[in-house]
């Protein structure tokens, strides 16, 4: 695999050289079991994988190489490089200027983005209209694109799927960046409409099945299609792809039912089924298949809580917190500022957005054991910095051996 040029900042020489030993003994990866430092007086246990992906190296390789490429002129980002506060910090203080929030929401406006300017298409990619109204002030979307490889390869897969007539079902957040770039591409050559979770596909299996009127979908759906979708049509063949960094098993598990409901609304079987159901394949990357499955390895080795550590507005950290969440104490934690003391930590609630100060997060009548990962954005040195930071509460500052 490629290796890019990031800065060593983010780097952690300790981290690296665990990855390094891991992957060189499980070059297949099949092995999940997660890898213990034991300092003494606190016990850590990493992820077999966590940290920057494939795709996020990409993007803030070519975002550092805009900025070295292009000194004295003004470099913006069309929103959030990643989904990291250090990193799109970082490129803030090199003068990177975002021209609108995650949201969409105008920081800057279009009118005084000229063709003299920079601009970077973030690593979630961008809509259509938008690399048009680039275009459209003489800026090539194309020369630092920093759109990731696997979100490309799901707009690829749903324009194969597009070709044959089917109506395109997106899983994903409907705010999300890479969601509404993945709908923009798509609505493009087929009848597209987003959901979030199962409850929106059984809404969808409703109609399918008559138990649902076309005004009540309509209104259920209103903004979560694309312009000229008609319901009593566009369900007769569909295809299920999603934004790369949702829940492995909530997106099989939405595509298999709604595969399920077609079998049996037109009684075919596996031998047809793609007659009216698409075989797309999971559309994840390998990064958020890696991490949630070294996450559900991690679980099973006894502990007293976990910490995550990533952006807040992270879609696929959230998604391991959720995983954690489920058998022990989770702690949400975006860099080692948030713990405050040996008693006190300040934990995100990704579902409420909002932070809350818990106390006595640590067991301290015995040798804490915990277990660490992060999302995908997340640099190797934030993790080393929150584990030296609870270290030096506890007053574990050397590490006695490592294995795994």
């Amino acid at each position: 695999m490629k290796q890019f040029e990031v800065p060593e900042f983010y780097r952690s020489p300790m981290i690296t050289a665990i990855k390094q030993q891991r992957k060189e003994s499980d070059k297949l990866k099949k092995d999940f079991t997660p890898t213990l430092l034991d300092f003494g007086g606190v016990q850590f246990y990493l992820a077999r994988h966590f940290g920057f992906c494939y795709g996020v190296e990409n993007a803030i390789e070519i975002a550092f190489r805009a900025v070295e490429e292009n000194k004295g002129k003004r470099i913006f980002l069309l929103s959030e490089m990643i989904h990291n506060p250090q990193v799109n910090a970082d490129l803030q203080s090199y003068g990177v200027q975002f021209i609108q929030d995650t949201m969409g929401n105008p920081i800057i406006p279009w009118t005084e983005i000229t063709n003299d300017d920079i601009v970077i298409i973030p690593a979630f990619g961008t809509t259509l209209e938008a690399e048009a109204l680039l275009e459209s002030k003489g800026i090539n979307p194309m020369s630092y694109n920093s759109t990731c490889p696997f979100v490309e390869r799901v707009w690829k897969k749903a324009n194969q799927i597009a070709t044959k007539s089917y109506t395109i079902i997106i899983h994903g957040k409907p705010t999300h960046e890479e969601t509404k770039a993945t709908f923009s591409h798509s609505a493009k050559d087929a009848p597209t409409i987003v959901i979030k979770d199962m409850k929106e596909a059984i809404e969808i299996a409703n109609f399918i099945n008559g138990n649902l009127s076309v005004s009540d979908f309509n209104k259920k759906f209103a903004g979560s299609t694309s312009n000229g979708f008609d319901a009593a049509l566009h369900f007769e063949r569909i295809g299920v792809v999603n934004q790369t960094t949702m829940l492995a098993e909530d997106t099989q598990a939405i595509s298999e039912y709604l595969k399920q409901v077609m079998k049996e609304k037109y009684a075919l079987d596996e031998s047809n089924i793609e007659e009216r159901f698409a075989d797309t394949r999971d559309t994840l990357c390998y990064a958020t298949n890696d991490n949630q499955t070294a996450v559900k390895g991690m679980l099973l080795q006894e502990a007293d809580l976990a910490i995550v550590v990533g952006g807040y507005n992270s879609s696929n950290t959230s998604h391991l917190v959720e995983l954690c969440e489920e058998k022990l104490p989770t702690y949400f934690i975006k860099d080692a500022n948030n713990i405050l003391s040996k008693d006190e930590i300040i934990r995100y609630h990704f579902r409420t957005h909002e932070e809350e100060i818990v106390k006595d997060f640590l067991p301290l009548n015995k040798v804490p054991k915990i277990l660490v990962t992060s999302g995908a954005s997340c640099p190797d040195a934030v993790v080393e910095s929150v584990m030296k930071k609870i270290m030096h509460l506890l007053g574990a500052e050397e590490m006695e051996f490592l294995k795994g």
